[in-house]
């Protein structure tokens, strides 16, 4: 006969699982609440990789699960506290574009100008009354004379005033009509909070999809990083204060000269040794510099399409390529050339960066060498902002995946900017944007940053053995004194420890 009481006693001890939030949720509370995996696994008891499945789909159990699911439903009540407790009710709103720009309370928007006189829009050519960065534009897309982007309505034509002439562009830059810059009308502008976490919800996804399978987790992420970078560009870009212009009309000096051939842009790759090392025995440490790539993407960038000058001048303004004639450099035995190693002599075409860093070296500060001659160049109006938001978000991606030793995600956002990068230019991989000159100005902008880290140790006393492409540089001495250690993109680690030479007979390396 059934024994009633043990069922009894059965059901009385059971417990009913608590209910957990859907796994996307788990992460977004953690991070709502600025809170890493290290330290919510320290207060559970458990490791960083047990909260990180937790967060990919993975369900605990027993006590351990009780106390998981106690702080989401702590960290949901907090964050659904009303804001009012920590602000006063009558706090004003942000304040718009124009306002910022009058008042100089925001960086990225104090350009804005209005200007006395109507001048010519540099996207329309009909007269306009505000100027940005110092290009005259229409700061209301109905009083500009652009195509409206993909997906918006075209506004109502504004009829032209006789007393108002239309400009037109000078001879020497006529070209296909494009899109150039666009200023995003007045309002309340995109804070960081506003944006989704595309990156740890594409992680989380694919760790759930993989059954917590770190490296299949991982192959996924890599093979879609490249529409993933565009799509995170694309929220970036929102509340910013320019359009990209996806596929510019560009000159020939940018397309390749046959189809598997390359083009006639000159990049300054490094590539770099020391001919000759004192008599002796030296350690020599290879660094390897964090984030080259992530780093460069802070440099100045044309906005629209390119236009021809010629001259011996340059506008800081402006970006893009240049006919140069480089110095003299005589200073190979212990520093790297500023425009890479080159066997040919004469002109040669160079992005911004490298132009920038000749112009500098050869200032009264330094002094290292002649001015380049400039013949001729290709520039837009410029900005190093257009990317910062991007850049800050993977930049951000990236510390946070060192600081929690998640390393699916770093892979992943390594692959984002290193993709990003490589395929700008003609590409099957990556229809979306078309920026050829972006892609040789981004990694000219690496090597010069490379550069000026060869040129610091130089400075503060190291002896700089090598240096090559983007990253490494090798040097003598108390490097520690110089360059911070870490993982971080403004730091260094190092590589490999090697010694070379033995005497005055043995100096190679």
């Amino acid at each position: 006969m059934t024994d009633f009481g043990a069922i009894d006693a059965l059901l009385a001890g059971a417990k009913k699982e608590v209910p957990l939030p859907p796994a996307e949720e788990r992460r977004h509370l953690r991070e709502e609440l600025n809170l890493s995996r290290a330290q919510l696994a320290q207060a559970l008891g458990v490791s960083s990789s047990t909260v990180a499945g937790w967060e990919a789909g993975r369900d605990p159990s027993g006590a351990t699960r009780e106390k998981y699911a106690y702080f989401l439903e702590g960290a949901r009540t907090k964050l659904a506290a009303p804001a009012a407790e920590d602000a006063p009710a009558d706090e004003p709103d942000e304040p718009d574009d124009v306002t910022l720009a009058a008042t100089g309370s925001d960086a990225e928007a104090d350009a804005v100008d209005v200007l006395t006189t109507p001048r010519p829009c540099v996207l329309c050519g009909q007269p306009a009354r505000h100027q940005v960065e110092g290009f005259p534009q229409h700061l209301d897309r109905a009083e500009c004379g652009t195509p409206a982007p993909l997906g918006e309505p075209t506004p109502a034509e504004k009829p032209a005033t006789p007393a108002e002439p239309r400009w037109t562009a000078p001879a020497d830059t006529h070209r296909p009509a494009q899109r150039g810059v666009k200023v995003v009308p007045a309002g309340r502008r995109l804070k960081t909070a506003d944006t989704p976490d595309l990156i740890g919800s594409a992680v989380a996804a694919a760790l759930a999809e993989h059954s917590g399978d770190l490296g299949a987790a991982t192959n996924t992420l890599v093979k879609k990083a490249i529409p993933d970078a565009m799509a995170l560009l694309d929220h970036s870009r929102k509340g910013g204060r320019y359009e990209v212009v996806a596929h510019p009309w560009l000159p020939d000096v940018l397309r390749k000269q046959s189809s598997r051939g390359a083009d006639q842009i000159w990049e300054a790759r490094p590539k770099w040794t020391r001919p000759e090392l004192p008599p002796g025995e030296h350690e020599i440490t290879a660094l390897d510099v964090n984030g080259a790539y992530l780093s460069a993407l802070k440099t100045h960038l044309p906005l629209g399409q390119l236009e021809h000058s010629t001259g011996d001048q340059h506008d800081r303004r402006r970006s893009g390529v240049h006919l140069i004639t480089p110095p003299d450099w005589d200073h190979d035995d212990y520093l790297p050339n500023p425009i890479g190693s080159r066997d040919e002599p004469g002109p040669l075409w160079v992005t911004e960066p490298t132009l920038r860093l000749l112009l500098r070296v050869s200032s009264a500060k330094y002094g290292l060498c002649d001015p380049p001659q400039i013949h001729e160049s290709w520039t837009s109006g410029a900005t190093e902002g257009l990317l910062e938001k991007f850049r800050v978000v993977l930049k951000d991606a990236r510390d946070r995946a060192i600081t929690e030793d998640d390393e699916v995600t770093l892979e992943y956002v390594k692959a984002m900017y290193s993709k990003f990068v490589s395929t700008l230019g003609e590409s099957n991989y990556n229809r979306e944007l078309y920026r050829t000159d972006w892609m040789h100005l981004i990694r000219s902008q690496a090597f010069a940053n490379l550069w000026w880290k060869a040129h610091r140790a130089y400075d503060e006393g190291l002896m700089v053995v090598r240096a090559m492409g983007t990253d490494e540089l090798h040097v003598t001495g108390d490097w520690r004194a110089v360059f911070p250690e870490g993982r971080g993109v403004a730091e260094v680690k190092v590589k490999d420890v090697y010694t070379v030479g033995t005497g005055p007979a043995d100096d190679g390396l």
